[in-house]
């Protein structure tokens, strides 16, 4: 299938991939978009995205990005992606998945000609809708340097090369692993407050807000004193996948395995970019007979 010098594809258009298609549009990019639910492909086609009547549709692009859950990103470059790769292409996934998968299947689309880039980013649906994404950014760099422009569109000033295939996904975990430990460690001491007597909002005020780590205690001790401690991300969702990446290694994460153990049979009760969660406050105050 030849493809369009310059055209744009663009696959997966939840609650990140929807803003960076905006924004892509918006920077006058012709995007060809898909996604398997009707309603979100039909919003973007009335923002000025050419709708793709499947995915292999939208790949017949110079650069073809990818916003899917790991596990669908492999099954989708696997059987729709791959078949139709070809000499140029650039695909650029933006989503999490295993660095060892990254590794694997960039061999396959370099096999073919075409380059796989590893661009996960952060910065949730928020930063995608203002172009202030993190994109860690990996695989051939002279295929990054032809994607930069885009990716730029998308973090600007916040692209950062992070070396061969799979390294974007290692650094992705580094930023997700730091968020979701430092967020745990912060509830885990209020609940310690907390199974004392002590109000969450005297521990808050006690603690104050000067100083970097002290700022992040206090934004999410607002949010337990506020009665939405259960709302607070730490991130599980992925732990299993950074610490499968980091038994393949042989990395020790005592903290991480130790944390995702305890919650790893909790129940799914708050929704977070397109996924049910456990919560890690809920956890430790319904298992102490806290207050939620």
């Amino acid at each position: 299938m030849a493809t369009r010098h310059g055209s744009v594809g663009f696959i997966g258009l939840g609650a990140m991939g929807r803003p960076m298609c905006t924004r892509l549009l918006a920077a006058g990019r012709e995007v060809i978009a898909f996604d398997i639910s009707a309603d979100k492909l039909e919003a973007c086609r009335k923002l000025g995205a050419v709708a793709a009547g499947s995915a292999a549709e939208a790949a017949a692009a110079e650069f073809v990005f990818t916003s899917l859950p790991g596990s669908a990103f492999v099954s989708v470059a696997e059987t729709a992606l791959l078949p139709l790769a070809g000499p140029g292409q650039v695909f650029v996934d933006t989503g999490t998945v295993r660095p060892s998968e990254t590794v694997r299947l960039a061999a396959l689309f370099a096999a073919r000609g075409a380059s796989l880039l590893d661009c996960p980013v952060s910065g949730g649906p928020g930063g995608a809708e203002r172009g202030e994404l993190y994109v860690f950014a990996a695989g051939d760099l002279s295929a990054f340097e032809r994607a930069r422009p885009l990716l730029e569109v998308l973090g600007r000033g916040r692209v950062t090369y992070c070396g061969g295939p799979g390294s974007g996904q290692v650094v992705k975990g580094v930023n997700q692993l730091m968020l979701g430990l430092g967020a745990a460690a912060y509830l885990e001491a209020m609940a310690f407050g907390v199974a004392h007597g002590v109000e969450p909002r005297v521990i808050r005020d006690a603690i104050g807000s000067e100083g970097a780590w002290r700022a992040d205690f206090h934004r999410i001790a607002s949010q337990v004193a506020a009665g939405d401690g259960a709302q607070v991300p730490i991130k599980m969702h992925q732990f299993d996948i950074w610490l499968q990446a980091a038994r393949e290694v042989g990395c020790p994460m005592p903290i991480t395995e130790a944390l995702a153990t305890f919650c790893r049979d909790a129940p799914k009760v708050f929704h977070e970019h397109d996924r049910d969660v456990p919560s890690f406050w809920r956890e430790l105050t319904s298992r102490t007979l806290l207050p939620r």
